[in-house]
C-alpha cells in the first residue's frame, strides 16, 4: 500500500490567506488604533494648553472676584482647585464663615481626592468653631481623625478635639485622647502638645479626699478633734542652801565642866 505523505504548512501562505480573508477588519482596527492615539495626543495637548492658560490667569488673581473667574472659566484644572482654597481663605478673613464653608464644600465635591482635601476639612471645622457650632466642629474633627490618612491633619484634629472637650469641662475624655495621640503619633508635634496638656491636667486635678472609715454599729465614735493639753500648776521653787541653813534649829553643845 502507498504511504500517504504528511501535509506541510507554509506560514507565509497562511499569512497571505489570513490577510486576504480579514483585510477589511484588520484595516478598520488599525484605523481605530491610529485615531485613538491621535485623539489621546490631541486631548493631552488640549489639557496642557488649558492648564497653562488657567495657571497664567491664576497667577495674576489677587482678589475673590479673580479667583471666581478662574473657577468659572477653568473649573476642572489644578489652578481652579487652588482658586477654591484661596477664595475660601479670603472669605474667612472677611468674617464670611458660612460662605467660606460653602466654597470648601464645592472644592471637596469637585476634587474629592485632592491632596489638600483634609486641609479643607480642617478649615471647615475651624469656621464652624468661629460660628459657635462646637458640636459640628467636633464631628468634623472626628471625621478627619478617623480617616487614618498619614500626615499632619489627623493628629492635629485630635488636638482640636481635646481643646473642645476642655472648654466643655470633660477633662477625663480629653486626657484619654491625649494618651491616644502620644501612642499613635509619637514623633509628631501633636504628641508634644498632648504631653504638655497632660501635665496641665495633672496640675489642675483636685486631690481625692482621705478615706475615713465609718464606725461600726455599736462601736464608740472616734473623735477626730485634736487632743487638748491640761495645764498643771507650777511646782514651788526649791529652797536655796542658805535658806535651808537659816531655817535649821541652832543647838549649842554644853561647855566642858572645870575639874577641881
Amino acid at each position: 500500500m502507498p504511504i500517504a505523505k504528511q501535509a506541510t504548512t507554509d506560514s507565509a501562505l497562511d499569512a497571505q490567506v489570513f490577510w486576504y480573508k480579514y483585510q477589511r477588519e484588520i484595516a478598520i482596527l488599525l484605523g481605530l488604533a491610529v485615531l485613538g492615539i491621535v485623539g489621546l495626543a490631541g486631548y493631552r495637548l488640549y489639557r496642557d494648553r488649558r492648564e497653562a492658560t488657567a495657571a497664567t490667569l491664576f497667577s495674576s488673581a489677587k482678589t475673590p472676584a479673580a479667583y471666581e473667574a478662574v473657577i468659572n472659566q477653568h473649573s476642572d484644572t489644578a489652578a481652579a482647585a487652588s482658586a477654591y482654597l484661596l477664595l475660601a481663605d479670603a472669605q474667612r478673613k472677611d468674617g464670611k464663615f458660612a460662605e467660606a464653608n460653602a466654597t470648601l464644600m464645592k472644592f471637596l465635591e469637585k476634587f474629592p481626592r485632592h491632596q489638600l482635601a483634609n486641609t479643607a476639612r480642617m478649615a471647615m471645622a475651624a469656621n464652624q468653631q468661629a460660628m459657635g457650632k462646637e458640636d459640628e466642629a467636633f464631628a468634623t474633627y472626628q471625621q478627619i481623625a478617623s480617616a487614618n490618612v498619614p500626615g499632619f491633619n489627623a493628629p492635629m484634629a485630635l488636638i482640636e478635639q481635646v481643646h473642645i472637650l476642655q472648654e466643655k469641662g470633660k477633662a477625663e475624655d480629653a486626657r484619654r485622647i491625649c494618651e491616644t495621640i502620644m501612642m499613635q503619633y509619637r514623633d509628631s508635634y501633636a504628641a508634644m502638645e498632648a504631653s504638655q496638656l497632660l501635665r496641665t491636667f495633672l496640675k489642675t486635678a483636685k486631690p481625692a479626699p482621705p478615706d475615713v472609715a465609718s464606725p461600726k454599729p455599736g462601736a464608740p465614735a472616734i473623735s477626730t478633734a485634736a487632743p487638748t493639753m491640761k495645764v498643771l500648776p507650777a511646782a514651788p521653787p526649791a529652797p536655796s542652801v542658805a535658806a535651808k541653813q537659816s531655817a535649821a534649829p541652832v543647838t549649842s553643845s554644853p561647855a566642858p565642866s572645870a575639874t577641881p
